[in-house]
């Protein structure tokens, strides 16, 4: 567990996340807030699942504390931070945290959930680390939160796109992140474990701040020099398609549920 923990950057075992997140290259960043993540939640529920089912009530209280706890620190570290990358980190720190609630329910719909939060993630995180790399100016790439001001005004479809993403991530209705954070919920709260739900809830509310925060920036602020032009349409293709993803999501909710039904684990 604390290998796992570590990573998928869990409290407490997550020190090293906002460090690498900000002193990477933002494509570096793009592939460690993915891959690893897909990679170990899928060795977690591996693990937990399968020769661990039957000692349920020895690990599950341990993965409770590691999703209060990052659900609780992602929440709330993320608030003072003004380097985008670095709040992307503590934000994947709080989605673990989403992600380990639906393993701690002990319960086949639980990890069906955290299946189905983490392929959510993966789609809203892609389409967010797009929109960081088109953050260039004067041929460098900028990373403060204050280089987004005013960029609606220049850049109407990139700020509409991380529109949609910054508030996927933050659960808003009818966006996937909504349905994602809903199952995993929805398990919990059939395992009764109604403190973790509460939590889940608050610290949901709690970190919609930041994410409006930006949203705020990019079209209520003054408006700062423009971002360079990008001619890698590979870039806007991410965002399209995430955005796409996303925003549809909601015509057919149970499709992955039912993609998930089929794995062999289960």
């Amino acid at each position: 567990l604390v290998g796992l923990a570590f990573k998928v950057s869990a409290v407490p075992f997550h020190m090293w996340t906002p460090d690498v997140y900000q002193g990477s290259p933002t494509s570096v960043t793009s592939f460690f807030s993915v891959v690893p993540k897909v990679a170990g939640i899928a060795i977690f529920i591996k693990f937990m699942y399968l020769p661990f089912r039957g000692l349920l009530s020895e690990w599950q209280y341990i993965l409770v504390f590691m999703s209060i706890a990052s659900m609780i620190l992602g929440a709330i570290a993320a608030m003072a931070q003004t380097n985008i990358k670095r709040l992307m980190a503590y934000s994947s720190i709080g989605h673990i945290g989403y992600a380990i609630a639906g393993m701690a329910a002990g319960t086949e719909n639980g990890f069906k959930s955290t299946l189905v939060y983490i392929s959510i993630y993966v789609v809203m995180n892609i389409g967010a680390f797009a929109c960081i790399l088109l953050m260039k100016r004067g041929g460098k790439y900028v990373e403060e939160i204050g280089e987004l001001s005013g960029i609606s005004k220049n850049h109407p479809l990139m700020s509409l796109g991380l529109l949609i993403i910054l508030f996927s991530l933050a659960g808003i209705p009818p966006l996937a992140g909504f349905f994602a954070k809903f199952y995993i919920f929805m398990a919990v709260i059939e395992s009764e474990m109604y403190t973790l739900a509460i939590v889940g809830l608050v610290t949901t509310v709690v970190s919609a701040f930041y994410y409006i925060r930006i949203i705020k920036v990019m079209y209520f602020d003054e408006s700062k020099k423009p971002f360079e032009k990008l001619t890698d349409y590979k870039i806007y293709g991410s965002i399209l398609l995430s955005c796409f993803l996303l925003v549809s999501f909601f015509l057919y909710p149970s499709i992955l549920n039912e993609i998930v039904s089929n794995i062999k684990i289960f």
